[in-house]
């Protein structure tokens, strides 16, 4: 894999992929122009985990209708600041098993995320599973 970042100005850069995208990346305060690198990460965990559970859910043809995972994450005080407690919030809409949700949560978190394995190597990882449609079925 292969990526690059190419300062524009001020504190504004480029991201591109290997696959030919690209990401505006504004490391100012106000983070205007577009996320942050730090945001980006954040980003990149909620959709890794995302492709895992959806994938999981499809196989186990599980009727689910929605699905948004959220991130709410605390930093060091200090340089480097990375990542020290991230808690992940995945809501999850339609008449879904509890227990197929369970699991294919777990299977992201234990198995598949790379993104989530990465950052628990410096972050606790929380994982909050919730329901949009009220409780599911057992």
């Amino acid at each position: 894999m292969i990526a690059s970042a190419e300062w524009k100005q001020e504190m504004l850069f480029d991201g591109r992929s290997q696959s030919g995208h690209s990401i505006h990346f504004d490391a100012s305060p106000d983070h205007a122009a577009g996320p942050s690198p730090m945001e980006a990460v954040l980003a990149a965990l909620c959709g890794c985990t995302s492709v895992d559970v959806v994938s999981i859910l499809q196989k186990k043809r599980e009727p689910f209708t929605s699905l948004v995972v959220s991130a709410e994450a605390k930093q060091a005080d200090e340089a480097p600041r990375v990542f020290t407690h991230i808690k992940l919030v995945y809501r999850v809409g339609g008449n879904v098993s509890r227990k197929a949700v369970e699991d294919a949560v777990a299977l992201s978190k234990n198995k598949y995320c790379s993104v989530s394995k990465m950052l628990e190597k410096s972050a606790t990882i929380e994982f909050v599973i919730e329901y949009a449609d009220g409780e599911p079925r057992p």
